[in-house]
């Protein structure tokens, strides 16, 4: 048997490592970015085209290169950083594998422009797949300029699993905020495709946040510090309230170097327990610094997934830190029990006024008993005793509550005691269990109560039904939606005073592809100068309140599923205008809203069940309710 086991060519195993470090042009932009701030620079530009998909280009003033080391990057495993083993636990650098512009070069048409400050004339270097096809000396300025173009041009599969532009834009940005947020002291400048995205000056680390997400998150952060022997830890957190459901404004960074790390991020929500609305996060941008012979960067080729040798010892210490904050700024609740029993408002003259004691005047003569006397004699009706009864054999083998109707209908507002009929009947098709409700109801004579403003009851043919409210009030909001979008004619409530929304660059581009379907649910949005919507008019049913976190929410999920505005999507922007929108427990309902809210239900598509298969209605039958008092 001949030997099986065998050396790869160069250019196949570039590509295997361009698999694991380049996985979108987010990932050439991060690598060229970080190796520029190694390179000390001040100023980075970054220009791109069709969100990556032509050409990347990293300008940036750092040191540069010679033309030996311009020549050596692109090697596998060629660094700078690392001479001897140690050197992994000291490292304080961004990139140090020595696989970026080796993976980089093996899958892109690559142009190098470098030059250092004591050289007269820099280097020039033209690769493409892996192979060097010129190089030479040049004139250009101090630093570098990487152009990247043709991202995964010779290998086909890997293109053509790219998402949109507006998907890969929205990566190459969480990139871009996880490298300016840890390095405000450099300035940045991202355009994409020939259009300023941001432009952000050298500044301190707020001054930075504010920059990125607006000036309305100035007054929404809370500082944070806390120095032990064990690690230093500073920042901001978002106050309680301005929690949100979906919320992409969660960063932990370590030796300047962005983390993901669940049980740190468990650890800030424990510190608000019981401040946030369930199922929403805080804001907070929490920077540690730590010996770096404590953590492990080197796991993950992404260097994203940081392994910390005393995680447990941590953990108190941001609870802490976080605790204080909030308890600094006045956002936890005090209780005083030692409140003074009444309040004294200090009174100042400037004039030598005197006041004297007030006097209180009484008429001695005033007699309340005097006037009309009247006299009251006790009632004696022991000796008739027996007219207490009268009437009574009249109703004798009568039960007492024979006679309730009455009862019922001043509670009613005097509707007659007549319950709604209704047939219901559990199916089975297609593996599915539907709920058909033919409902024969004569409504001047439904009775509905409300339990726990919550629930509304009412009786069936069969038994006492109960509907959840919010539940219902969804289902037929759902129905509305969905055919406004499909009819096109969605019902529009003009604001007296128009909202102004303002969103970053990825999430201006998913809103300008939406607008066509807000307007059929109702939604009059208009462009309000750069990265700027002003909302003139919203959907009846939406509370003014609720029109930014709808709009987020939906950009949101248009972010994740990458969206193609077909049905499918349609179908969510609906659902979440429905749910937004629905009146939710704890809202109390007359009779006639009562009636109203369940006739519009058994008249929709599907009474039983919400569009997310949530239980609508559940029934009581005669039958168990009997059983209980046996």
């Amino acid at each position: 048997m001949s030997d099986v086991i065998h050396l790869l060519p160069d250019s196949i195993a570039n590509q295997i490592a361009a698999g694991e470090v380049i996985q979108r042009p987010a990932s050439v932009v991060k690598e060229l970015v970080e190796n520029a701030i190694d390179a000390e620079a001040t100023k980075i530009q970054i220009i791109i085209k069709d969100a990556g998909r032509t050409s990347i280009q990293v300008i940036d003033n750092g040191k540069g290169m010679s033309e030996t080391d311009a020549r050596m990057a692109f090697e596998r495993h060629a660094t700078s950083k690392i001479k001897t083993a140690s050197d992994l636990f000291n490292l304080r650098t961004m990139g140090f594998r020595g696989e970026a512009l080796a993976s980089i070069g093996a899958i892109a048409q690559v142009e190098l422009k470098t030059k250092r400050a004591e050289d007269e004339i820099g280097t020039l270097i033209e690769m493409a797949g892996g192979k060097i096809e010129n190089q030479e000396s040049i004139l250009c300025p101090k630093g570098t300029n990487f152009s990247i173009k043709n991202i995964f041009y010779n290998v086909p599969a890997r293109r053509r699993f790219l998402k949109s532009n507006t998907t890969e834009f929205t990566h190459i940005e969480k990139e871009f905020f996880r490298i300016v947020l840890v390095n405000p002291e450099v300035s940045f400048e991202l355009i994409h495709n020939n259009e300023v995205c941001y432009k952000l000056k050298a500044c301190n680390l707020k001054e930075r946040i504010v920059n990125l997400f607006g000036k309305g998150i100035n007054t929404q952060l809370l500082s944070i510090n806390a120095d032990s022997s064990i690690v230093q830890i500073y920042g901001y957190v978002g106050r309680p309230e301005t929690a949100k459901k979906q919320n992409n404004k969660q960063y932990f960074f370590v030796n300047g170097r962005y983390m993901r790390h669940p049980y740190f991020h468990k650890a800030v929500m424990q510190a608000f327990d019981r401040m946030v609305q369930p199922n929403t996060t805080p804001d907070y941008f929490i920077y540690f610094n730590i010996d770096p012979g404590s953590i492990d960067v080197n796991i993950h080729p992404t260097k994203t997934e940081i392994k910390f040798e005393n995680e447990q010892a941590i953990w108190p210490i941001i609870m802490a830190c976080i605790k204080e904050a909030l308890g600094k700024f006045n956002i936890t609740q005090a209780i005083d029990f030692d409140a003074p029993e009444s309040i004294n408002f200090p009174y100042t003259s400037s004039s030598n006024e005197t006041f004297e004691a007030p006097t209180i005047k009484t008429d001695p003569n005033y007699n309340p008993f005097a006037g009309e006397q009247k006299s009251y004699k006790r009632n004696d009706s022991r000796g008739n005793w027996e007219q207490l009864y009268n009437g009574f054999e009249k109703q004798s083998g009568s039960s007492p509550f024979e006679n309730s109707e009455s009862f019922f209908s001043a509670t009613t507002g005097n509707r007659d005691f007549d319950f709604p009929e209704a047939t219901e009947q559990l199916l089975e098709q297609n593996d599915e269990v539907q709920l058909e409700l033919n409902m024969e109801v004569e409504e001047s004579k439904a009775i509905y109560f409300q339990y726990k403003f919550k629930y509304i009851f009412t009786t069936t043919k069969s038994g006492l039904t109960c509907i959840d409210q919010h539940r219902a009030h969804e289902r037929i909001l759902y129905d509305q939606y969905i055919q406004s979008i499909c009819n096109q004619n969605g019902v529009s409530q003009k604001l007296l005073f128009p909202e102004i929304l303002e969103l970053l660059e990825s999430e201006t581009l998913i809103l300008n592809d939406l607008l066509e379907e807000l307007s059929y649910l109702g939604f009059e949005i208009e462009p309000f100068g750069k990265n700027t919507f002003s909302i003139n008019g919203i959907p009846s049913d939406l509370k003014s309140s609720s029109i930014k976190d709808y709009l987020l929410r939906i950009i949101g999920d248009a972010k994740i599923e990458s969206k193609d505005l077909k049905l499918e999507f349609k179908k969510k922007m609906a659902l979440s205008l429905a749910k937004t929108t629905a009146i939710t427990a704890g809202k109390k309902l007359d009779q006639n809203e009562m009636m109203d809210l369940v006739c519009k239900l058994f008249s929709s598509s599907n009474p039983a069940f919400t569009e997310e298969n949530k239980k609508i209605i559940s029934i009581f039958e005669n039958d168990e309710i009997e059983k209980r008092f046996k």
